[in-house]
């Protein structure tokens, strides 16, 4: 009784494992939606401030080793990202979907899109920013009005 019950365990768990997990090939299209529609350059791009960053923080530390830890992890943070962000994408998006987005990133206006996008981001952070401290001043006069 003991046996059949734990090998009805180890094989729901089993199930539930095989289901719970993401294949390889959502990961890849994935992994290629990210890289046509630049969010795999602006990753990047994040790590190589990073390490600027590191390196006038870290001045004693010699070149060779950012170097070389900067290029590993170039090479490897991105999978590993993909790999962590493939639950949240599967959520809300199909493969289909993502080759359907991957499509649109190899017209002429989805090239465009993924090459400006990393600019508009920049600035619209900025024009957030700005909207974000407005916003945060009105509240503040319409609490001084009400006597807050």
């Amino acid at each position: 009784m003991k046996k059949a019950i734990l090998l009805i365990s180890v094989l729901i768990i089993s199930l539930i494992s095989a289901f719970g997990q993401i294949d390889n090939n959502y990961k890849a299209t994935l992994k290629k939606m990210l890289e046509v529609a630049g969010t795999e350059a602006t990753f990047k791009m994040g790590i190589n401030q990073m390490f600027d960053m590191y390196k006038k923080q870290m001045s004693g530390l010699p070149d060779s080793i950012l170097s070389d830890f900067k290029k590993e992890f170039l090479n490897t943070s991105v999978d590993e990202l993909v790999d962590m962000l493939a639950p949240v994408y599967q959520k809300y998006l199909t493969e289909t979907d993502l080759k359907e987005i991957i499509g649109f990133y190899q017209t002429p206006a989805g090239k465009k899109f993924a090459e400006k996008n990393p600019l508009i981001l920049q600035e619209s952070m900025q024009v957030g920013q700005q909207w974000g401290m407005k916003i945060g001043q009105q509240f503040q006069e319409k609490l001084k009005q009400k006597g807050y």
